[in-house]
């Protein structure tokens, strides 16, 4: 990952490839922003004035590069917009800090070191800086050579794809001050947190199954210090996991439920996480239309944000319990595969007609929530790429927010809001329960059409225990970028959600779980 440093150093004279200065918006025209004023004073105060001529309108992500004045020792000066200015009583908000951040180390890559002159003053401006630019030097570069010997190198070069930021340094930044140190060291375990999130979610479906996944786990338990376990096909079928075991058969690929669990030893308060893995979903029999198998490869990013939540709380070591299930399974049409109209029975006891083989990941899900909720919790929250439903309502950029208690589901918007993450709190109406019944069985899996990502929450709410809080985070939409990079937000997998659990899971150490 990039390598971040607060540094003292002026923007003149820090020894960097290029310094970044950020640029915003007003009705008279682009403005710099503060922490470029050494930058600035090298352009003689026209900074700004040259920008505009160069095209430059300081709106959200737009990057200007131009040669750097004979006063400052880096050769290149980066301008990235910052939005509209605030008002002179009001500072840059963390996510225009962040966004700004992301879009500068992206257009970087290639270079070797880079000073962020951004306004960076307190602890919470250098922490969103720190954490935008670490985002958005992200690369997924696993499959690209043979790592880092000279063919690689040649490739790399010939593809026209250059390495990311090696490193950043923060200006502004205090090295010895506790709270700027603390800020860093944070964003640098959520970056590594989010991508590692980043590099399963685009990790092809060859190399990643539920066993490999699973193994990745145990492999992290074992670095960090969690306890990890993973009950394969074997142990599945023993104890009762009819949506596992269903979604699972008509793969050669068989299923696995990971726990992998953190504690801490003064901890007053458990969270329950839980994840859809399906490590790829061609719709089962019920085979998904041409044009939407390409990308199935994500349908685990659910998962990959639960394990990556629950490391980075290891490695902050938050005053928390903070236990992660990862329903993982390959959902294939074959001779052994679910039919639509075949009776699952779940662990829970309860019986699922399956009239939708697509509809799988509430079936993973349903086991997973039954089990986490016989430990207990103080609170569940779940994470799923679990339907198209959600993205027509909301988009490709914001995750949907169902739960059992009105109070505990506005706290998890704050709480997104507050990471980042856009988010919108849905309701679950109780009429939708009547369309999940079934002639034949307690419920079925799928229920009308209209409503459809509320109706999958009516549908995993069955499967809560009684008296626990529990949240639904629906991150269809942004969990895969399939545009253009933006901000600190890359092509492919986005790591979404990552952030909302860890803010949880800090918010609830602190003795605010809402």
């Amino acid at each position: 990952m990039t390598a971040l440093t607060l540094s003292t150093s002026s923007a003149a004279t820090l020894r960097a490839d290029a310094v970044v200065v950020g640029v915003a918006k007003t009705a008279k025209g682009a403005v710099v922003a503060p922490g470029a004023e050494a930058v600035d004073k090298a352009f003689d105060g026209r900074l700004a004035a040259v920008l505009e001529t160069l095209g430059a309108s300081g709106a959200e992500g737009e990057v200007t590069k131009l040669p750097a004045a004979s006063g400052l020792k880096a050769a290149v000066v980066l301008a990235v917009g910052l939005g509209d200015a605030p008002a002179e009583d009001e500072e840059y908000d963390a996510e225009a800090l962040r966004r700004a951040a992301g879009s500068a180390a992206r257009a970087l890559a290639g270079t070797k070191k880079a000073g962020f002159a951004l306004p960076a003053a307190d602890a919470w401006a250098v922490a969103a800086v720190a954490e935008g630019a670490l985002l958005g030097a992200y690369a997924f570069t696993a499959y690209r050579g043979n790592g880092g010997d000279a063919k690689a190198a040649r490739a790399k070069k010939a593809d026209g794809r250059s390495a990311p930021l090696a490193e950043v340094a923060i200006l502004g930044g205090k090295p010895r001050d506790k709270e700027h140190k603390a800020a860093v060291e944070r964003a640098q375990t959520l970056a590594a947190e989010v991508n590692r999130a980043r590099d399963l979610i685009n990790t092809p479906s060859n190399d990643l199954t539920p066993k490999s996944f699973a193994a990745q786990a145990q492999a992290a338990a074992k670095e960090f210090g969690l306890k990890a376990e993973v009950l394969d096909e074997k142990a599945l079928k023993k104890g009762g996991y009819g949506g596992l075991m269903g979604v699972g058969q008509g793969s050669e690929n068989p299923p696995r439920l990971v726990r992998i669990a953190y504690t801490h030893p003064k901890a007053e308060k458990t969270l329950a996480l839980i994840g859809k893995g399906i490590t790829y979903d061609s719709g089962g029999i019920s085979l998904k239309p041409a044009g939407h198998n390409e990308t199935m490869k994500c349908d685990m990013s659910g998962a990959a944000a639960v394990f990556a939540a629950v490391v980075a709380a290891a490695r902050l070591g938050l005053r928390v319990n903070v236990t992660g299930w990862l329903a993982l399974a390959e959902n294939m049409p074959s001779g052994a595969a679910l039919r639509p109209g075949d009776v699952l029975t779940m662990y829970s006891g309860k019986t699922v007609e399956v009239l939708n083989t697509d509809a799988e990941g509430r079936l993973v899900m349903a086991d997973a929530l039954t089990r986490a909720s016989e430990e207990r919790p103080d609170a569940i929250v779940d994470v799923a790429t679990l339907t198209g439903a959600m993205v027509l309502a909301l988009g490709n950029r914001t995750f949907g927010i169902v739960a059992n208690d009105d109070a505990f589901r506005a706290s998890i918007h704050e709480i997104a809001e507050e990471a980042g993450e856009p988010s919108w709190p849905m309701p679950m109406p109780s009429e939708l329960r009547k369309t999940l019944d079934s002639p034949i069985a307690d419920l079925k899996n799928i229920g009308e059409r209209a409503g459809g990502g509320l109706l999958a929450g009516v549908f995993l709410q069955e499967f809560v225990g009684e008296g626990i809080p529990w949240a639904h985070l629906d991150i269809a939409g942004p969990a895969f970028h399939e545009g253009a990079p933006f901000g600190y937000t890359p092509k492919g997998g986005t790591g979404s959600a990552v952030r909302t659990l860890v803010r949880l899971a800090e918010r609830t150490a602190d003795g605010d779980l809402g």
